[in-house]
């Protein structure tokens, strides 16, 4: 039982809690935490208390940027570019993203139709805050990634959740998606590959979705292709803003991040109809303006640059994505896909549930994730925040030692459950 003393402070912390919730701007107050970075601050208090924590909560290439990129970067430092940049980024970087969409995506955009912002995070919130009015409706493909929802939230929309099926690769159906469209249906967003599934959407798939959308004149894709070079199909990529009928609807999304290895960087842009890419920047313009200067001189040189490291890279993230589905299928109670890209598992957990230790009862896949994190010191994210409760992500962007490891933990705290 607690002591009066720790009752009262506790009841202080809570008072606290709730003046600042009032003091708040109701759209903060709204929102909620994200998911994969409130796993990864825990994670990081345990492993300053000296646990030994294994942490696969966050998206995040655990390779290094290619060399190229960084002499880029150190000669952009060289060469004076120390001062604010252009708010829809620099010529020689839009020229070179509008050659990567022609060359990789067969999207013919032109530079003017490009906007660069602070990571492909940025882009997104960016693009719904100019696209969509209060009371649009957003249909979201679940599972999604955490901040799809929120952002919809902050542009004063209502999100339209529609579920991939399992039994689907978690993939949303064509028809499933027509069935959802309303009078107020503004805008569709989805990842593929997909961040947290894996998930990746095939040329029929998008062009099925690609007829629904050409139906539908007052409905636009928001494209999010941050995985794009991490795809283990033997079709490859497939980009749903190469489809003609309407390419002009299309925002496609896309970035550095994940394919050069370049999180902390903070590059991302948009490739769109020319008033979109101009309502973008007009917005930018008032809230960041020109993203980091020597940043964007090292992305010229990742999108003008050879793909030998990307290749490299997405090599061992499909190695590691077998020995980790491998693994995971033989822990009783997981249930798990084969990803056909991204650095993710994403088993379904759900026959967990009602199980206990004992001391903790799992009652979803919240409970199993802070559980195995205290038990097992794995830390992984819950399906909750990915709009998918039962189940749980597993980031694979670790060394194959550690994912070995992390899994034969979560295997030995699972058997302790009854």
């Amino acid at each position: 039982m607690a002591s009066i003393d720790q009752l009262i402070t506790n009841s202080i912390i809570q008072m606290a809690v709730a003046e600042q919730e009032v003091r708040l701007a109701d759209r903060i107050n709204a929102l909620e935490e994200s998911s994969t970075l409130g796993m990864t601050k825990k994670a990081r208090e345990l492993a300053a208390q000296g646990h030994k924590v294994i942490s696969l909560s966050v998206g995040e290439p655990d390779f290094k940027t290619p060399q190229h990129i960084c002499e880029a970067a150190k000669k952009a430092i060289d060469d004076g570019f120390h001062g604010y940049s252009p708010v829809a980024g620099y010529p020689d970087l839009r020229k070179a993203i509008a050659d990567k969409l022609k060359r990789d995506n067969n999207i013919d955009w032109k530079p003017e139709n490009i906007v660069v912002s602070t990571g492909a995070k940025h882009s997104l919130a960016n693009v719904l805050q100019v696209l969509v009015n209060p009371g649009d409706e957003v249909v979201i493909f679940a599972p999604y990634w955490v901040s799809y929802s929120e952002m919809v939230k902050l542009a004063e929309g209502t999100s339209v959740i529609l579920d991939g099926a399992f039994d689907n690769n978690f993939k949303v159906t064509a028809e499933q998606f027509e069935a959802a469209i309303t009078p107020k249906t503004k805008v569709v967003m989805f990842a593929s590959p997909n961040n947290p599934t894996g998930s990746v959407y095939s040329e029929a798939e998008l062009r099925a979705i690609g007829d629904v959308v050409a139906r539908h004149e007052n409905v636009f894709v928001v494209a999010d292709e941050i995985y794009e070079y991490i795809n283990f199909t033997a079709e490859g990529h497939f980009s749903i803003g190469s489809i003609p009928e309407i390419k002009d609807r299309v925002i496609t999304v896309n970035g550095v991040a994940k394919g050069h290895a370049m999180t902390g960087w903070r590059i991302g842009f948009i490739g769109a109809a020319k008033w979109i890419a101009d309502g973008v920047e007009k917005l930018q313009g008032q809230v960041t303006s020109g993203t980091n200067s020597i940043a964007q001189k090292a992305a010229v040189a990742a999108f003008n640059g050879p793909l030998d490291d990307a290749k490299k890279m997405k090599e061992a993230y499909q190695r590691r994505r077998e020995l980790v589905v491998g693994k995971l299928k033989e822990i009783p109670g997981f249930k798990v896909n084969v990803p056909d890209g991204a650095f993710y598992a994403f088993p379904d957990i759900s026959a967990l549930f009602g199980k206990s230790d004992g001391t903790t009862t799992i009652h979803n896949s919240d409970d199993f994730c802070n559980w195995l994190l205290d038990q097992a010191h794995v830390a992984t994210v819950a399906g909750s925040g990915f709009g998918a409760p039962n189940c749980m992500r597993i980031s694979t962007a670790a060394a194959d030692e550690q994912l070995a490891e992390a899994c034969e933990r979560i295997k030995a705290a699972v058997a302790t459950l009854s």
